[in-house]
C-alpha cells in the first residue's frame, strides 16, 4: 500500500524585498513611482511652480 503525500504549494511573499527583475521588485518599483508622482503633484500645488523650477534645475 502506498500513500500519496499532498504538499502545500509554495507561496512567495509579494511584499518581500528582492532585487532583480522579480515580481516583488516590480511591485516595490510601482509603489515608489506612485509616491514620487503624488509628491510632485503636492509640490506643484503648494509651490505654484513645477518641480524642476522648485528644485532650481530650470
Amino acid at each position: 500500500m502506498t500513500t500519496n503525500k499532498v504538499t502545500a504549494p509554495v507561496v512567495e511573499d509579494r511584499n518581500a524585498w528582492k532585487f532583480g527583475f522579480t515580481p516583488q521588485a516590480e511591485l516595490w518599483n510601482g509603489r515608489f513611482a506612485m509616491i514620487g508622482f503624488i509628491s510632485a503633484l503636492i509640490t506643484e500645488y503648494f509651490a505654484h511652480e513645477g518641480v524642476l523650477r522648485f528644485l532650481g534645475l530650470m
